[in-house]
């Protein structure tokens, strides 16, 4: 686990967690493509979609993160054309923050044409608790992405107590989505087995996403 954190720390992939010059002019298009879509209000966020990105980068995808508070042309473009849309926010009193929930509202003007339906999708969130409501953050991104014909992906990743050796993998116990909880030492960071847990998770949404592209569905 060590050995991959620090990994995560230490890319210079432009991919994980940077917008990405010149979008589209040298992609490869067997590659499937993942937008992650976030906001983060201390960094947290930020810290599980990169970790996330490199998770689906080393799985042979190309991942793209979006901060929703700078969304430009090129960003919308990007979900218009992902395989996959992963979406992010920290729970605030029990939801969503916000402002990621007018994101979803201005990106729920495809709904008529359901432009994104069969897209893969899935969701992430951070707490300060390990509970922290984050199930209602997740649902409300499932319910979302149901609205727009999406298929939904969680993790599937089962740690400690089940198995002891997998010690802070997935230690929430969440399913429907990636939930993740700031460290109380050192503050301002997420833990590293969900940062550990992100990565295992965007290696499944790419690899879900690459055997669909590669079926031609």
């Amino acid at each position: 686990m060590g050995l991959r954190m620090e990994r995560l720390s230490r890319s210079g992939n432009p991919l994980v967690g940077q917008r990405p010059s010149g979008q589209g002019s040298a992609m490869d298009h067997t590659q499937s493509l993942i937008a992650l879509p976030y906001y983060s209000g201390a960094g947290h966020t930020t810290q599980v979609a990169r970790a996330i990105a490199t998770g689906a980068t080393e799985a042979g995808a190309r991942a793209v993160p979006v901060n929703v508070e700078d969304m430009s042309p090129d960003d919308w473009n990007s979900l218009d054309r992902a395989d996959a849309i992963l979406f992010g926010a920290p729970t605030y009193m029990g939801s969503a923050a916000a402002r990621y929930g007018a994101f979803l509202e201005e990106a729920g003007e495809r709904w008529m044409d359901l432009g994104w339906k069969d897209k893969l999708a899935g969701g992430f969130t951070v707490a300060t608790f390990p509970s922290g409501d984050k199930l209602a953050t997740l649902q409300r991104f499932s319910i979302f992405a149901a609205q727009m014909g999406m298929i939904w992906v969680g993790p599937a990743d089962i740690g400690a107590p089940v198995f002891p050796e997998r010690e802070g993998v997935n230690a929430d116990g969440g399913w429907l989505g990636l939930m993740a909880t700031s460290a109380r030492s050192p503050r301002g960071v997420v833990r590293e087995g969900d940062l550990e847990t992100a990565a295992q998770f965007g290696a499944r949404v790419a690899g879900i996403a690459q055997r669909l592209r590669g079926s031609g569905c």
